[in-house]
């Protein structure tokens, strides 16, 4: 019997037992591990001892059988009501609630004067005094706001709205904190199921035995079970994962990923473990497709080894569970174990207070205006709040549930589709009510101003191999993060165990995720959000992504040589990175059709899809994002015509310099090298 199967049976949390075990000296690790049966059998006995004590009536109070006086009643309460009077005022005192003052995010002057009992006058006063006109409406920023309430004597009290969960739980009151479900996201390689046990999921409900029939509106939906719920996301798994992330957002508590037990351990499985571990969420393993005859369970758990994914059988601390998705066989108790898991993670939440969440997914509907699917975190969301979400604001019009069914109000770990917004909000913002539309109206226009700026700064905040050494030396950074993509799982473990070497005592050079294939979006997406360097070998960035991490400032470095990678990453620690050449894109043209022509070679007919083709630019060729052939352009033509360049819409035949090993669909990219001096 495992730990948590005893606790149980005895009816008590499988954290207390966990205590109470380690207190009388048994190594236990987790809430998983086996029990021996002489501890079983003690702890059933004394349970059952108590359950059988029967119950003895309360002394008669001394003298002359007088029974014992009601608490808070008669004389012998009094001294303890006296004492409970004397502690009340010292901790009012301690806390000193006349000399606090609240700062919210869009907090204006007049209502800082009205906290302070001052007249805003003399606010006006000291604050042009340090150079800054405002009038009593004036919005003010939070610091500014701070050091006019410090000069004053007080003592201010932060309350962001884009504060952490773990923040906000941390000033809430114990006693109006409840357990919320857990909000679970499965994630996992392509084709091992993710979708088929979501959707067995979603239609076994354990308590009602509905079947199927469960139209799915918002992307989310909540598992109704004997001992509680579960929230999940069925949102696009890894992308979502890290946009949200990517905007400092953890929406998920737990991470189900699903292996196929005919497969086992495939890229994305990898790449799904390290979103999971960087965003700091525990993982719980469902190996699926047990059902198939070329099954080996084992295996995926040998596998999953490597990656640090230990079973609790064989020791470790993960939750491995065996199912079916197709015959809906072990459904039951991973959900069981989701529960458990969330049990150890004691998530709670305040259902009286305002709502506080996020943005699982937004769109623009025709006839809707802006809709946006809402996982309320904390506090109650209820019809006609007002509300600031991101760059947006607006009053919660109408509320719907993943069945399509209009709800008045949404505890916690609850996701609805909100309808209301003045604009579309990305996935990811944060979400919370406010007391006034006013006041949800100033603080959106405060964060629009800050986003401008923010957007004009934003790439020098991003980390670069030009300035890491003066990083380093600044103390800014203790450990460098990359991203490593590469044409063969061969590259990714050489450069990646070759870097690790490269560390020192004042870096860390740490590979938060490696790969095989194009550079993504979700790569970038990553590198974003952890601060990271993207490098790839042998391998181009898609268009899209390339243009995210211009956008987001997130340095790309391209090597086909591992020694100058090697190099550039050490001279960059060392301060004497030496001047890069940096690549220009010219254009990409798509190969459609493959002309071989005697004495001359291959032909690319091409169609110019960006940009423009240039005669004598350097020149690669791509096959499926990876490269093949890097050179120059010989010869462009227009129909028979030699030409200069062709620009982008207009079809052309290229023919690159030495190579004929040209096929349909084929990328050639057209580039040029500019010098860039390295800045320390």
């Amino acid at each position: 019997m495992r730990v948590h199967e005893l606790a149980k049976k005895l009816g008590i949390n499988s954290k207390q037992l966990l205590a109470q075990l380690r207190q009388s000296g048994l190594q236990v690790s987790n809430h998983m591990s086996v029990l021996p049966p002489e501890t079983i059998e003690h702890y059933l006995q004394v349970a059952t001892a108590i359950k059988n004590k029967p119950k003895t009536t309360a002394a008669p109070a001394r003298g002359k059988g007088k029974a014992k006086s009601a608490p808070g009643r008669g004389k012998a309460a009094a001294p303890s009501r006296e004492k409970e009077k004397d502690k009340e005022p010292a901790r009012a005192r301690s806390a000193a609630p006349d000399r606090l003052v609240e700062i919210s995010e869009g907090v204006t002057l007049q209502e800082l004067a009205g906290q302070m009992k001052l007249p805003g006058s003399r606010l006006i006063k000291w604050l042009m005094s340090k150079g800054h006109l405002v009038t009593l409406n004036q919005v003010l920023e939070v610091e500014l706001a701070r050091q006019l309430v410090e000069a004053f004597g007080f003592e201010p009290r932060l309350s962001l709205l884009e504060e952490s969960g773990e923040e906000e739980l941390e000033r809430e009151d114990e006693a109006n904190l409840v357990p919320r479900p857990p909000v679970v996201t499965i994630m996992g390689h392509v084709d091992h199921g993710k979708t088929l046990l979501l959707d067995a999921i979603r239609s076994s409900n354990l308590v009602s035995r509905e079947a199927g029939g469960i139209t799915q509106h918002i992307g989310a939906y909540k598992v109704e079970l004997e001992h509680g719920q579960v929230t999940f996301l069925d949102t696009p798994g890894h992308e979502a994962f890290t946009a949200m992330r990517a905007r400092g957002a953890r929406v998920t508590d737990i991470v189900v990923l699903v292996v196929a037990a005919d497969d086992g351990v495939m890229p994305q499985t990898v790449e799904a473990i390290h979103h999971a571990r960087e965003a700091g969420v525990p993982i719980v393993v469902a190996v699926n497709k047990i059902d198939k005859p070329e099954a080996n369970p084992e295996r995926v758990r040998q596998e999953l080894v490597k990656h640090e994914l230990v079973p609790e059988d064989w020791g470790g601390k993960t939750i491995f569970v065996d199912v079916s998705a197709k015959r809906k066989q072990g459904l039951e108790e991973l959900l069981e174990m989701l529960l458990l898991e969330a049990e150890m993670l004691e998530l709670k939440a305040n259902p009286r207070r305002r709502a506080r969440g996020l943005i699982i997914e937004a769109k623009l509907d025709r006839g809707r205006g802006a809709v946006a699917t809402v996982l309320v975190q904390n506090g109650t969301l209820r019809a006609g709040d007002p509300f600031v979400c991101g760059l947006h604001y607006g009053r919660v019009r109408a509320m719907f549930d993943e069945k399509g069914r209009r709800l008045q109000e949404a505890p916690p770990s609850t996701p609805v589709e909100v309808l209301g917004f003045s604009g579309v909000p990305q996935a990811g913002d944060s979400f919370a009510v406010l007391e006034s539309e006013r006041k949800a109206h100033q603080v959106a226009q405060l964060r629009q101003q800050k986003n401008r700026e923010k957007t004009l700064s934003k790439r020098s905040s991003r980390i670069s191999l030009e300035d890491l050494h003066s990083r380093i030396e600044e103390g800014a950074v203790q450990e460098l993060k990359l991203v490593i993509k590469a044409d063969v799982q061969g590259s990714v473990e050489a450069i990646s165990d070759s870097l690790a070497k490269l560390s020192t005592d004042k870096v860390q050079l740490r590979t938060i995720h490696g790969a095989v294939g194009a550079i993504s979006e979700m790569d970038v997406m990553l590198a974003s959000a952890s601060n990271a360097i993207i490098i790839g070998f042998n391998v181009r960035p898609q268009p899209k992504a390339a243009q995210l991490a211009a956008d987001d400032g997130v340095d790309v470095r391209l090597y086909t040589i591992i020694y100058d990678l090697l190099a550039d990453v050490k001279a960059a620690m060392q301060g004497m990175l030496a001047p890069v050449y940096r690549e220009k894109l010219l254009g990409r043209a798509e190969t459609k059709e493959v002309f071989r022509i005697s004495k001359v070679g291959a032909i690319a007919g091409s169609l110019v899809q960006e940009g423009k083709m240039v005669r004598n630019a350097n020149a690669r060729l791509l096959r499926d994002n990876v490269v093949i052939y890097e050179g120059s352009i010989e010869t462009l033509k227009r129909f028979k015509e030699d030409v200069r360049e062709v620009a982008s819409g207009y079809e052309c035949g290229i023919k690159l310099a030495g190579y004929n090993d040209i096929k349909q669909g084929d990328i050639i990219e057209a580039f040029v090298q500019e010098q860039v001096q390295a800045q320390l």
